[in-house]
């Protein structure tokens, strides 16, 4: 399963990148707001940061209005992926960018069918919003293997890009339902490696060594 971070916080992608835990960015306007710097510029530094895709998001709401977007975001750097929504304004441009072979994710997916129609315009990826699902007390994961099973039976090579990823426990079922790419905060994958007993473990390695007065 590939990994994306979904920031536009530079140090946090770099440091991850450096221990090779970054296949992909995911950003959206509401993120890059945060930085309080220019959108462009952030998503061009992002991309110096990996050879994966890196989504950078439409604001338009017309089919023209993206395609036109889609078109300049694409020219910021090449692994630039041009983000939509899942709409049928978004469809559209998702079908004109993809036959121009720009890479694209068609975003905030909340059903299957969606993502069939998503698949059906040739998106590149699709991004069902587990956390957001189950905020509302549905079963986001149930949505993933729906999806999964979808694409399978058809061979649609649209890749499963799940988002709203909140806990560790989100991304093991993700890997257990055969998602292609789970997005997250920096400070999610961090935490993937913390464990009780690991913590525990090597306290004790480290003080039955310091008994032996020996170094290496």
């Amino acid at each position: 399963m590939k990994f994306f971070v979904d920031s536009a916080d530079l140090a946090a992608i770099e440091e991850l990148a450096d221990i090779g835990l970054v296949d992909g960015v995911t950003t959206n306007p509401s993120i890059i707001a945060k930085s309080g710097r220019d959108f462009k510029e952030v998503i061009a530094e992002i991309c110096k940061l990996t050879d994966g895709h890196v989504s950078a998001e439409v604001v338009a709401t017309d089919a023209e209005g993206m395609i036109e977007e889609g078109r300049i975001l694409r020219k910021i750097a090449n692994n630039v992926c041009v983000k939509l929504p899942l709409t049928m304004d978004g469809l559209k441009a998702c079908n004109t960018l993809s036959r121009e072979n720009v890479p694209t994710n068609v975003t905030l997916c909340f059903s299957p069918n969606q993502a069939l129609l998503a698949a059906k315009c040739g998106a590149s990826y699709i991004s069902p919003f587990i956390g957001r699902l189950d905020d509302i007390t549905l079963d986001g994961m149930e949505l993933i293997s729906d999806i999964r099973l979808i694409y399978d039976n058809y061979g649609y090579e649209t890749e499963i890009l799940a988002a709203s990823i909140r806990n560790a426990n989100h991304v093991k079922e993700c890997a257990l339902v055969g998602a292609d790419v789970m997005t997250a905060p920096p400070a999610v994958i961090k935490g993937l490696a913390n464990h009780v007993l690991t913590d525990k473990g090597l306290a004790a390695f480290l003080k039955d060594w310091e008994t032996t007065g020996q170094s290496i």
